[in-house]
């Protein structure tokens, strides 16, 4: 099995370009399916999660090609509703496929979704939503079934701003009849970027990226060309790197806008942040200060930063603490940070990260995909060599992660046992 092989490396330098988002083009990738014609996605990460929704795809009838970043998708030729468990356990996003094929066939049978073991997110709100909408829902012998005669427009209120359940319910609504308004709805950039889709599609969305989405019915939807938006989560990977190494590290292709919250606490942990037009320059400070994080739904601080975070906290000058409020099981890495030295106790959802000098080289491994990127952050800093196992979960998320850090000074290698 190939596992990461980390050497401890001076000061990250350099520039890279940023990824189409991991977390944005899956759902889009999802959306193709309800247009009986053909959509061209540009800015397509290569990722074996993008591969494996295209496969997903290719099961149900599609026709689609992955060349040079851009991922073309005809679904006139889509010829069942069923996905499989072989392909949905692979990846929890497969289950945004249901939505689209609700829309399009008033039926759907789908596996129960598999993906990182972080917590429960369960699958109630999404099927609440096509309830709501008028859907039959059915569990049986681990798939979810749904059917309608034909799905009609409704209000409904997320007990909590599920990204996924917001997406799934939003290209499910696109087809209804009538007006859906969806109320304490995710705001995550990503959800804007699907609505973007959708409309150029010939949706009518409304209100992405607010707390209220509002969508009215069409009888069809048409083929389009569409530019993925930049992974707000690797660039906020790399800026982390770029402060805990002491670096200075240029980030193109990105938002300024989606950053903002992690700009926020790097420059309060330390670090000068300089925001260029579409690009951010990362100066890290001699020794970083402790912060504290506290992960909240958009707009406030993302999760899939949390692990990075505490990676750079784990040689803070003092006493930092990180609380976690979207996922219940999302401090699995503070296990391996502290087999490397790190000085870190759990209460709760809380943890509380004491500062140490330095940390040390270990065999260790990535229990989700984030946290994956985190080990590789404390191997760019230990005393020694850091060998990381189960990379395809950071595979999952990050286009050729040792060679952009490399390209920036690092030691990052992907070596075979």
């Amino acid at each position: 099995m190939p596992r990461i092989r980390v050497k401890k490396s001076g000061p990250l330098k350099g520039s890279i370009n940023i990824d189409g988002a991991k977390n944005a083009v899956l759902p889009i990738i999802a959306a193709t399916l309800l247009a009986n014609d053909k959509c061209v996605l540009k800015s397509v990460p290569n990722l074996r999660d993008v591969h494996v929704i295209s496969d997903l795809l290719r099961h149900l009838g599609a026709k689609v090609e992955y060349k040079d970043n851009t991922l073309t998708v005809d679904s006139s030729t889509i010829n069942t509703y069923e996905a499989p468990y072989e392909l949905v356990k692979k990846m929890r996003a497969s289950f945004l496929v249901m939505g689209p094929l609700l829309a399009r066939f008033n039926h759907t049978k789908i596996s129960m979704p598999g993906g990182c073991a972080i917590g429960t997110r369960p699958i109630d709100l999404h099927l609440k939503g096509f309830k709501a909408l008028g859907a039959k829902v059915n569990i049986d012998h681990g798939f979810v079934e749904a059917k309608t005669d034909h799905l009609k427009g409704s209000k409904l209120y997320l007990d909590f701003p599920s990204v996924g359940a917001t997406q799934n319910i939003m290209m499910a609504a696109v087809l209804a009849d009538g007006v859906t308004t969806i109320e304490n709805a995710a705001e995550e950039p990503e959800i804007v970027d699907l609505a973007n889709f959708l409309n150029e599609m010939g949706a009518s969305v409304r209100g992405a990226g607010t707390n209220t989405v509002k969508i009215t019915g069409v009888k069809k939807l048409k083929g389009t060309e569409h530019t993925i938006i930049p992974d707000r989560i690797e660039a906020s990977t790399y800026m982390v790197a770029a402060a805990m190494t002491k670096g200075d590290v240029v980030l193109n292709n990105v938002i300024i806008d989606h950053l903002k919250p992690v700009i926020a606490k790097l420059t309060e942990a330390g670090a000068k942040v300089i925001e260029g037009e579409n690009s951010i320059r990362v100066i890290g400070p001699k020794k970083i200060r402790p912060i504290d994080v506290k992960t909240l739904p958009h707009p406030g601080f993302p999760t899939d930063v949390q692990a990075q975070f505490m990676a750079m906290l784990t040689v803070a000058d003092g006493t930092g603490v990180v609380i976690e409020t979207v996922f219940e099981n999302r401090f699995m890495h503070v296990t391996e940070f502290n087999r490397m030295g790190a000085n870190i106790k759990i209460d709760g959802r809380s943890a509380v990260v004491n500062g140490v000098d330095s940390l040390i080289g270990a065999d260790v491994t990535a229990t989700d995909l984030r946290a994956g990127a985190a080990l590789i952050l404390c191997g760019l800093i230990a005393n020694g060599i850091t060998n990381i196992n189960e990379i395809y979960h950071i595979q999952r998320g990050y286009v050729d992660i040792d060679k952009k850090f490399r390209a920036l000074g690092g030691d990052v290698r992907i070596v075979e046992d």
